[in-house]
C-alpha cells in the first residue's frame, strides 16, 4: 500500500473520529442543558424538541424520520459524494440523542436530593438558572457543531435544505439556515406552557451556537505561510515533505553579498506550525525563517475554491453574444 493511500485512510478515520467527538459533545449539549428548561435550538433537533415538549415525542426519532427523506432528496439532487458523512453523522446522533437522554433520566432519579427534576424527569443541573443553562448549552453545541464541520461532516437537517436551495437560487447557505432557526424557535412560543421567555432563551442559543461555530471552523482553517533560508534547504524539504506538505524552492540572491540562495515556501495549518519549526531546528538551528498569518488559501490540502463557475460562464457566454449582436 502506498503511502498515498495510508495518509487517505488515516485522515478519513481522523475525519470520522472527530466528527463522533462533536456528536457526543452536541447530543450533550442539547440533554442536559436544552431539553429540562424546554429551550428549543434550530435545526431538525429543534423541531424534535418541538414535538418532544407538546407531545413526548421522542426528540431523536423526529431527527432520524425527517433527515431520511432530506437524504433521499439529497442523493437526488446532490449526488452520494456530500451525502456519506452525512448519513453516518445522522445515524449516530440519533442514537446518541437518545442514549444521552436515557442516561440524563436515570441519573436523575438516582441523584433525585441533588438536583430538580424538569417535567421530563431530566435533572436541571444548574437548577433555576434557564439563561444559564441555554448559554453553556450553545456553547458546547457550537464547539461540538464546529468540530464536525472542521472534519468534512455535517449533521443534515437544514443543512441539506441550504445545499439545496444554494444549488439552484442565489442565497448563500447562512441566510437559509436563519431563516429555518427562526421559523422553528418562534414556533416553540405557540405550544401550552411555554412563553416568550423560551422564545427569547432559544434565539440566545441560536446567537451563541454560531458564534462558537464560526469560532471552531475559523480557528481550525487558520493558515500560515513560511519563507525559510538556509544553507540545508534540501534537508529541510525532505523532512517537511515527509509528512504530506508541499514545499516550493525559490531561486534567490542575497544582494549584499551577491551569493545565490535557495528559499523554501511552505503554505501550512496553523496547527502544523510546531512541526515545521522542529523540523527546521533539528536540521538547521541558525536557519532564518519568516513567518505570516494569510488569509486565505485554496488548492489540495486547504479549502476547495467555491465559485458558481457554471453561472458566471453562462453570464460571459450571454454577454458575447450580445456583443456579437452589436457589431
Amino acid at each position: 500500500m502506498s503511502l498515498q493511500i495510508k495518509q487517505s485512510i488515516f485522515r478519513e478515520a481522523r475525519d470520522y473520529v472527530f466528527i463522533t467527538i462533536g456528536l457526543i459533545m452536541y447530543a450533550v449539549g442539547v440533554n442536559a442543558f436544552h431539553i429540562p428548561y424546554q429551550i428549543t435550538s434550530g435545526g431538525v433537533a429543534g423541531i424534535g424538541a418541538l414535538l418532544f415538549y407538546g407531545f413526548n415525542f421522542p426528540q431523536a426519532y423526529t431527527f432520524f424520520i425527517i433527515n431520511c427523506v432530506l437524504l433521499i432528496l439529497a442523493i437526488k439532487v446532490l449526488g452520494w459524494k456530500f451525502c456519506i458523512k452525512t448519513i453516518y453523522a445522522v445515524v449516530v446522533l440519533t442514537i446518541l440523542l437518545e442514549l444521552v437522554r436515557r442516561g440524563f433520566v436515570w441519573y436523575g432519579e438516582m441523584h433525585q436530593d441533588e438536583f430538580v427534576l424538569s417535567p421530563n424527569r431530566m435533572p436541571q443541573f444548574v437548577k433555576d438558572n434557564a439563561f444559564m443553562s441555554a448559554i453553556l448549552g450553545a456553547s458546547i453545541e457550537g464547539v461540538g457543531l464546529g468540530i464536525v464541520f472542521l472534519n468534512n461532516g455535517s449533521t443534515g437537517g437544514t443543512d441539506i435544505i441550504a445545499a439545496i436551495v444554494n444549488k439552484y437560487r442565489d442565497v448563500t447557505l447562512g441566510q437559509v439556515i436563519m431563516l429555518f432557526d427562526i421559523l422553528i424557535i418562534s414556533s416553540s412560543g405557540l405550544l401550552p406552557g411555554m412563553g416568550i421567555s423560551q422564545m427569547l432563551y432559544g434565539y440566545c442559543t441560536l446567537i451563541i451556537t454560531s458564534i462558537m461555530l464560526d469560532y471552531v471552523v475559523e480557528s481550525g482553517r487558520q493558515s500560515v505561510q513560511f519563507f525559510i533560508f538556509s544553507r540545508k534547504y534540501d534537508q529541510i524539504a525532505d523532512a517537511i515533505t515527509s509528512t504530506g506538505r508541499g514545499v516550493t524552492v525559490l531561486q534567490g540572491e542575497g544582494w549584499y553579498t551577491h551569493t545565490e540562495r535557495k528559499v523554501l515556501v511552505v503554505l501550512a495549518k496553523k496547527r502544523e506550525s510546531t512541526d515545521i519549526f522542529r523540523f527546521i531546528k533539528s536540521v538547521d538551528p541558525d536557519a532564518f525563517v519568516s513567518q505570516s498569518k494569510v488569509i486565505g488559501v485554496f488548492g489540495e490540502g486547504f479549502d476547495h475554491i467555491k465559485v458558481k463557475a457554471e453561472k458566471k460562464k453562462k453570464q460571459a457566454q450571454a454577454l458575447a453574444v450580445e456583443a456579437e449582436g452589436k457589431a
